[in-house]
């Protein structure tokens, strides 16, 4: 009994002790973290990668503020340019108006300090597409679409090659869709509500001349022929109406137009071979369709869908920048038309001062100026096509322009006689001083007025025969 238990003691120490060794044979390395890998990784590079995480999860202000600590901790990381075009994207991302305006500024930051590298044209493209994103219907503020179309036409100024030029080209041209279909509609009001011919061909024009590649650019041309053709001057009708059988072929008002050039005793041009091609592309291209479920959604949403589903998908979009006196100008009273240089009809009705085109001497008469440039195919001008009224055959001044020598009894309505000054000042009195002065409707009163009271009527008369609207 004893040996027996001798041995099983014995036994059971030898396990205990065999277990005790393999556990501790089998017992892992502790690992010293002062020479791990993970310890010896940069922590720009670290802090990078937490931010990057966060935003994709939708934590953007934390991510953000990542970023940030990274600028301003390590301002010579190699993720520098990184994290600032990470903070950019964050606010882009995120949306809404305070985020949006926060992208805009981070994007153009970014654009300053680093206009050197691949990035640099991503971010210019972003600005535009922060004011495109905001851009509301042709009926309400433009201020976003003019500045999304500043932005693009700057992108494809700066990055004419770059790889992301087509998508900001085809954005281009829904912008400039949108700004079109707004001085379309206030031309339109103006012709046909108002009764105001007068501010309905300073809109119009500034259609034509703009915007060639307007889905309704044969439409306003067709107005402004119908407008001129219902005044004395129908002559002024036929560049109008010769520009719709050149420029758009295809258009259902071509035929109309012909027969309107036809009757005004006009040569009718030929349809330019680009022009057709440009329309047919354009009637062939697949383009989206509003369900009518979502049609009554339009009188409540703010971004032009309408217009963006009509815009054009081909064709060279105008790269010329609109100036604040471009704008509907009143063109019956002047204006900067000096900026009206881009593609288009390039007919600008201006004011030439001192003109004798019927009108009494010093009175305002209206003559176009024809320029060279052609609309969306590039081509050049049709020679047989009419310039849009020519000049006068006298010595006047270009269109635009002051006449340098205006004629020597030709004064301006309501300018002070000297002689009646001079008598006025000789005799102190109040009555010569009430001769001399001028009467709120802009003729002189006492014998001043009798002076001046005949070539009054004739300035009247003579911008009456002009403007018969």
């Amino acid at each position: 009994m004893r040996r027996t238990l001798y041995l099983l003691v014995t036994g059971m120490f030898l396990l205990s002790a065999t277990q005790c060794d393999a556990q501790i044979f089998h017992k892992k390395k502790k690992v010293n973290k002062s020479t791990s890998a993970e310890n010896n990784a940069e922590p720009d590079k670290i802090l990078y990668g937490k931010a990057m995480e966060d935003i994709k999860h939708g934590r953007h202000e934390v991510g953000r503020l990542n970023l940030q600590t990274l600028i301003n901790t390590y301002p010579d990381s190699e993720f520098l340019a990184d994290a600032k075009l990470a903070i950019a994207d964050s606010y882009y991302k995120e949306g809404g108006t305070a985020n949006t305006t926060q992208a805009i500024q981070a994007y153009k930051d970014f654009g300053v300090f680093f206009p050197m590298l691949p990035q640099a044209s991503y971010a210019q493209l972003q600005v535009a597409m922060a004011h495109f994103r905001q851009m509301e219907k042709p009926d309400r503020d433009r201020s976003q679409a003019r500045d999304a179309e500043d932005e693009f036409q700057t992108f494809l100024t700066k990055y004419p090659n770059d790889p992301l030029a087509q998508k900001a080209e085809q954005h281009l041209r829904e912008v400039q869709e949108v700004l079109a279909e707004g001085d379309y509609r206030i031309g339109y009001f103006y012709c046909y509500g108002k009764g105001d011919k007068r501010a309905a061909v300073s809109r119009l024009i500034s259609v034509v001349n703009r915007y060639p590649l307007y889905s309704k650019a044969d439409q306003a041309l067709w107005m402004l022929g119908e407008i001129w053709e219902g005044t004395e001057k129908k002559e002024m009708a036929v560049p109008y109406y010769a520009k719709i059988v050149r420029d758009y072929p295809l258009s259902p008002l071509a035929p109309a137009a012909k027969d309107h050039l036809t009757a005004l005793k006009a040569p009718v041009p030929q349809p330019d071979p680009n022009a057709v091609k440009w329309m047919q592309a354009e009637q062939n291209a697949p383009r989206q369709h509003e369900s009518l479920i979502m049609k009554p959604m339009a009188l409540v949403r703010t971004n032009p869908k309408k217009e963006l589903i009509a815009a054009a998908t081909s064709g060279k979009p105008n790269m010329t920048p609109e100036s604040e006196n471009e704008a509907g100008t009143d063109i019956l009273r002047g204006g900067n038309q000096s900026r009206i240089s881009g593609p288009g009809l390039g007919v600008v009705a201006t004011v030439t001062p001192g003109g004798t085109g019927g009108a009494a001497e010093g009175a305002e008469s209206v003559t176009p100026a024809a320029e060279g440039s052609e609309p969306k195919t590039g081509t050049q001008p049709d020679p047989s096509a009419p310039a849009a009224g020519s000049a006068p055959e006298n010595n006047s001044a270009p269109a635009g322009t002051a006449d340098p020598a205006p004629k020597p009894d030709a004064t301006a309505a309501g300018a002070a006689d000297p002689a009646a000054k001079t008598d006025a000042a000789a005799a102190g009195s109040d009555a010569a001083k009430t001769d001399a002065a001028q009467t709120p409707d802009g003729t002189q009163s006492g014998t001043n007025a009798d002076k001046k009271k005949e070539s009054t009527s004739k300035k009247k008369k003579g911008i009456k025969k002009i403007l018969p609207w």
